[in-house]
């Protein structure tokens, strides 16, 4: 059946595949519209044992199913009726010669090679027995002639397919099959993606019965990104700026987040959202992050959200109009309530209970999103004429590493909230100066080309009193001067991390004031 749009009937399928979700369902649709269908090992198994009439690929090809299943659609009787082209005079004749029948449509998905080189522990020889090598080479075969075949490689197509089969009486359409091919190709590039990339992760060469040791925090020798896009965006940081999105899949992070409610995500709700969700899961206890251009301006702890939050808006209410909010606990109604008040952007948190979901109702533009933690990832940036790689910051310091330089050491409450200020500022933009006090933030001073600038400007920024406050400071005060804006201001201890040539200085001049000062012995610089 041939018409103006190219449509081409299917009347032989081939299907064999890993994930058998829908695979009988839509196997009867084809069963039904008349297809002979062709099948291997287990999935022709699950396609008999709910009744369907089914072909053994053996009985196509001649040859037995052999090696343990290496070998089974690896043959000019499958390749060939996928790669011949219909009408080609030359073709026809040589396929009626050796007795090769046309093969309309193929429906496959890959072993899952990730699942299983994420397996704690996997053999070598078991990884490399799921590199899957019928699979892509039918995939990449039927995708070539989509002219003529369709090659189904997407559960979640099935159902589009099975409507458009249905509306054509078992025909697909050129365009169909041309976005069917397309998809292929980008499956089988993936694919063959996280193989390389995990089989360069490999240490030595194991035996095949020794665990496959991959090292997944290895810096490949060729980096390869493949992500399908999730999203195209209205635009980007700005409006004459094209944008999208693309997820890896895995339905964790902001990328992969579920949107309640609200207007679509933009470009820079989406990288805010990703700051104050990432900042949000460095804190055990309830956290509330609100953030502007990537910037926390209010950060708290609490005993309930409600609590966090309004500790996170009191740090700075007129920066926090606008904003958007991350939060590391589900939100209730109570703490609803209070933010609805306030305009926000967007808001992150693992879940809304069904009366916040209420309540937030009458927004009808602010974005809910609900995600899921993510494992952290390295991080990528572009420059010119390449890319950086680096592993992401997940250094932490806890009470027993901190290093005492002053006289003075810090008292409990300072000790408590120098910790907390530490965990902000490692997501505030260098040169940063955070000020706190008891699981809240008081001033930030980010993005500031001097650290004494920053000092200021973080003070100049805090509306609640800092007196009594402590400060916290990314990188090393290079000289006296940045720790003395801060004593200045209000603070009475200071977190640093130490190494500078003029350490010495810095300490003298805090044990002069009288302030307690710790070194961490890291630094969390972020540009």
């Amino acid at each position: 059946m041939n018409s103006e749009g190219g449509e081409k009937q299917v009347r032989r399928a081939l299907l064999s595949v890993t994930d058998k979700t829908g695979l009988v369902e839509f196997a009867e649709v084809l069963a039904n519209l008349g297809v002979e269908l062709i099948s291997t090992g287990g999935t022709a198994k699950t396609l008999r044992a709910a009744g369907l009439t089914v072909k053994d690929i053996s009985d196509l090809t001649g040859f037995p199913e052999m090696l343990d299943g290496r070998v089974k659609t690896l043959h000019p009787r499958v390749h060939g009726g996928l790669l011949y082209i219909r009408g080609n005079q030359e073709h026809e004749a040589a396929v009626a010669e050796h007795g090769i029948e046309p093969i309309d449509m193929v429906v496959v998905n890959l072993y899952a090679f990730e699942k299983t080189a994420a397996t704690p522990g996997v053999s070598f020889g078991h990884l490399i027995e799921n590199i899957d090598i019928g699979g892509p080479s039918m995939v990449r075969s039927a995708a070539k002639n989509f002219e003529d075949v369709a090659i189904v490689t997407s559960v979640p197509d099935y159902p589009a397919l099975v409507e458009e089969l249905k509306a054509n009486g078992g025909a697909l359409t050129r365009e169909t099959r041309w976005r069917l091919a397309k998809q292929a190709f980008a499956t089988t590039a993936a694919y063959d993606t996280a193989i390389a990339g995990t089989l360069e992760q490999i240490d030595g060469t194991p035996a095949p019965e020794k665990a496959a040791s991959i090292d997944s925090t290895a810096f490949p020798q060729t980096l390869r990104i493949s992500m399908p896009r999730a999203q195209s965006l209205r635009y980007g940081e700005n409006p004459h700026q094209r944008a999208a999105l693309y997820a890896d899949g895995s339905g964790l992070g902001v990328a992969g987040s579920k949107q309640w409610q609200g207007k679509e995500l933009s470009f820079n709700n989406l990288v805010d959202l990703d700051a104050c969700w990432e900042l949000a899961q460095e804190f055990d206890e309830p956290a509330v992050i609100i953030v502007k251009h990537t910037n926390p301006c209010g950060a708290a702890t609490g005993a309930t959200v409600l609590e966090a939050y309004k500790k996170a808006l009191g740090a700075d209410p007129v920066s926090a109009f606008g904003g958007v909010i991350g939060i590391n606990r589900e939100v209730d109604a109570a703490a609803a309530d209070e933010i609805a008040k306030l305009f926000v952007e967007a808001i992150a948190a693992p879940s809304f209970t069904p009366d916040a979901l209420e309540r937030f109702s009458a927004k009808k533009n602010l974005r809910l999103v609900e995600v899921k933690p993510a494992p952290p990832k390295p991080i990528i940036k572009n420059v010119s004429g390449g890319l950086l790689l680096q592993e992401a910051d997940t250094g932490r310091v806890v009470e027993s590493e901190l290093d005492v330089v002053t006289w003075r050491p810090p008292a409990a409450e300072e000790l408590r909230s120098l910790l907390f200020a530490w965990r902000v500022s490692k997501h505030v933009k260098s040169n940063a100066i955070v000020y706190a006090r008891d699981g809240q933030t008081l001033g930030v001073g980010a993005g500031q080309m001097s650290r004494v600038d920053a000092a200021k400007f973080g003070a100049q920024k805090a509306v609640l009193p800092l007196a009594g406050c402590v400060a916290a400071s990314d990188a090393f005060f290079p000289f006296p001067d940045g720790l003395e804006v801060v004593a200045a201001a209000g603070a009475t201890a200071v977190i640093q991390p130490g190494g500078s040539v003029k350490d010495q200085d810095v300490i003298a001049a805090a044990d002069k004031l009288g302030m307690a000062m710790v070194f961490t012995g890291i630094r969390h610089f972020r540009h």
